[in-house]
């Protein structure tokens, strides 16, 4: 299984002409506060068309993000089990990479998204520059991680080399290349955060389809290119990445946002950081705790037999179809909420937050209907059969009945992250996968079998959406009331 770039993506939701119509209009018509005769859209434009037009193009692109995630596991299953089970092993460092990544850039989008509301240039366009001291900061941990650990990781698991030859070389790779992913993310965030939804689909887009296109030629040897298996998908998925940081970074270099990129000069500020991370380090610990659980979860399952790290696998690629068009809503969603609780304006706050609820509820159950209605199906598409097969449209059945409560709890974190409260985020992403997801999954399954574990998803999910609404209605009681 392969993570891919999620803002990325996540992880990430007339082109051309409308996208620069979009930038003109902030650039140009910058708001008002004295008059209230702002004309920059995020704060005057309906709110429903508003997060329609800024969230359709993210939720396209991670729509499309979802696709080369099955793409890429359908063909890695082709070369069996085993190499299924492999690439799974890394999906915590992936995950870890994806939390250090996507946390950054919302501390990224969050702030320089408020600055401009509060018509603080000049701090915007430093937040902006330091994304990119930013990226590479976060290149250099993974980098390091993959150059040294990644046999000792894979081989904590399993001493198979089937499992621990693939696995560890698709670590290297994805690790050692991962300064794409973060630069990526970054410059994609920094547009997003000045309205421009378009450009950074078009760089998600661009990504997916190299990856696409690379991925048989480069696991099977096609067109003269020699057969790398794993390491073959590891690298499309790369190179993949590197095309999208390319056109970033070209577009909010060379465009007219309302945020400019200075090189020249530039010396980190510990300010900036600190502000960027008071949003951003509580949504890095957040996703990180999903790479803990996932690492506990391996390790529990592979008790029983790799073909269950397998099904596990496989979830977490098909429920990107469900997750990824919601997290796209939420990159569009998320400026119009920090706008707005920057220019303290609760009445468009409210409505904004109220629609994305509603959106990702549709989403979600649209989702849990496909699940229950066609398991089987899905499962084929990675060839299983046998326990594979079985285990899969358990898992998928039962797993999907908590997506309507997770709906809840992502919307309500994601108003957080917008107003600068990512610490109740982080409080209730904690609440559910390690206080109550992982504990109930060993206890599930060394107390009723390992048929039970896939019940703890939905036990967790409806908790933590319960103390998510606790925490929204005392921000609300304490803060939003008085705006």
């Amino acid at each position: 299984m392969t993570e891919k770039n999620t803002s990325y993506i996540v992880y990430g939701y007339g082109m051309k002409g409308d996208c620069l119509n979009m930038t003109k209009e902030i650039v140009e018509d910058r708001p008002d506060r004295r008059t209230g005769s702002g004309q920059n859209r995020m704060g005057t434009h309906p709110i429903f068309p508003l997060i329609v037009k800024m969230s359709l193009p993210a939720m396209f692109s991670m729509l499309i993000q979802a696709l080369y995630n099955i793409v890429d596991s359908v063909y890695v299953s082709r070369l069996g089990e085993e190499a299924l089970s492999a690439v799974s092993l890394i999906y915590p460092v992936q995950l870890m990479s994806v939390a250090l990544g996507v946390g950054t850039g919302a501390g990224l989008s969050s702030l320089i998204s408020r600055r401009l509301g509060e018509e603080r240039q000049e701090e915007a366009d430093q937040t902006a520059t330091h994304g990119l001291f930013l990226a590479v900061c976060s290149w250099v941990v993974f980098a390091l991680f993959g150059l040294f650990f990644s046999d000792i990781f894979v081989q904590a698991f399993s001493d198979d080399p089937l499992l621990t030859v693939p696995a560890a070389s698709y670590c290297r790779i994805v690790t050692m290349g991962s300064v794409f992913v973060f630069t990526a993310i970054n410059a994609e965030r920094t547009m997003q955060a000045t309205g421009s939804m378009i450009l950074p689909m078009l760089c998600a887009l661009s990504g997916a389809i190299v990856n696409i296109v690379l991925d048989p030629i480069m696991i099977f040897g096609l067109y003269g290119f020699p057969a790398m298996g794993v390491a073959g998908a590891a690298l499309a998925t790369v190179i993949g990445q590197a095309i999208a940081m390319v056109m970033a970074l070209s577009l909010l270099l060379t465009r007219p946002f309302p945020v400019h990129i200075r090189l020249r000069g530039f010396r980190p500020r510990a300010t900036i950081i600190k502000d960027v991370y008071i949003v951003g380090f509580p949504s890095i610990v957040m996703q990180s705790v999903a790479s803990v659980l996932t690492l506990g979860l391996n390790a529990l399952l592979i008790q029983f037999s790799a073909t269950a790290v397998a099904v596990l696998g496989v979830y977490y690629k098909v429920q990107t179809f469900v997750f990824l068009p919601v997290f796209g809503m939420n990159q569009g969603l998320l400026p119009v909420l920090g706008y707005n609780y920057g220019a303290r304006n609760k009445v468009r706050l409210q409505r904004a937050f109220s629609i994305g609820i509603a959106t990702a509820l549709v989403i979600m159950l649209f989702g849990t209907f496909v699940f229950q209605t066609y398991p089987r199906e899905i499962m084929s598409l990675f060839r299983a059969e046998g326990d594979l097969m079985r285990m899969g449209i358990d898992a998928l059945r039962i797993i999907s009945l908590c997506y309507p409560s997770a709906a809840i709890g992502i919307l309500i974190s994601t108003f957080f992250q917008a107003t600068g409260h990512g610490i109740y985020a982080l409080i209730s992403s904690i609440m559910r996968q390690l206080v109550l997801l992982l504990p109930l999954a060993y206890l599930l399954a060394y107390t009723m079998g390992l048929d039970a574990v896939w019940w703890a998803y939905v036990i967790s999910d409806v908790a933590s959406a319960c103390v998510s609404l606790y925490l929204l209605r005392r921000l609300w009681k304490k803060q939003i009331q008085f705006m």
